[in-house]
């Protein structure tokens, strides 16, 4: 999963780079831009709807997600997951930051979890303390059947041992964002996942069942 960033766009066309990321092996994109008004997000929201083969999840907005046709990715503060839920669009994604016990109880429901943060980042300044593995093997067991995204200053390296604890894939901010060649980035994380994924035990947190998210 790409998490865009108002920052690291650092001026650059949107849509061109999530159509970059996604020819390198992104499969899902949520638009996160905090800078950005309701306005623009929807107008940006339908857009990459239109031109990207991959689903789209909108950050915190579910009014947003609703009038754009696209998914929902809701943190701890904003709207319930029971109450968002009847607001989207069928068959859209609706995803739950997670970082501790008490979160997780709170987005039970959700399709996914994003799990983390996995090591301190500076892309968001309220993540929170590092989970490291064994605090994202804890999370991945609250989760039982949801499958979990494991975000916050994820690196390729990192993939194999995060899908070995459990989770479904990776979110990714800087580490796609803050490189030149932003597909070529995309294409080393997902080879990392695909070859953890062949590499591996069979796992049975639901990575199919999301299209295969990274």
């Amino acid at each position: 999963m790409l998490v865009t960033d108002d920052r690291l766009l650092a001026g650059r066309d949107l849509l061109d780079v999530c159509r970059r990321a996604v020819a390198g092996g992104v499969t899902v994109v949520q638009l996160r831009l905090k800078q950005a008004p309701p306005r623009e997000l929807l107008e940006l929201a339908r857009q990459l709807r239109e031109v990207l083969p991959v689903p789209v999840v909108v950050n915190d907005r579910a009014d947003v997600a609703r009038l754009a046709g696209v998914g929902v990715h809701l943190g701890v503060n904003d709207l319930p997951v029971a109450v968002a839920r009847p607001m989207l669009s069928d068959g859209v994604f609706l995803g739950g930051s997670v970082g501790s016990a008490a979160e997780a109880e709170r987005q039970r429901g959700a399709d996914y979890w994003g799990v983390g943060p996995w090591r301190e980042t500076s892309t968001k300044s309220d993540a929170g303390p590092a989970l490291g593995v064994e605090g994202l093997r804890r999370m991945v067991t609250l989760a039982r059947d949801i499958p979990c995204v494991a975000i916050g200053g994820v690196r390729p390296e990192d993939v194999a041992t995060i899908l070995q604890v459990g989770c479904a894939g990776v979110a990714v901010v800087s580490g796609i964002l803050g490189q030149e060649d932003v597909e070529a980035a995309s294409r080393r994380y997902a080879t990392a996942l695909e070859g953890a994924s062949r590499g591996g035990p069979p796992r049975d947190r639901g990575v199919g069942d999301l299209g295969g998210l990274r």
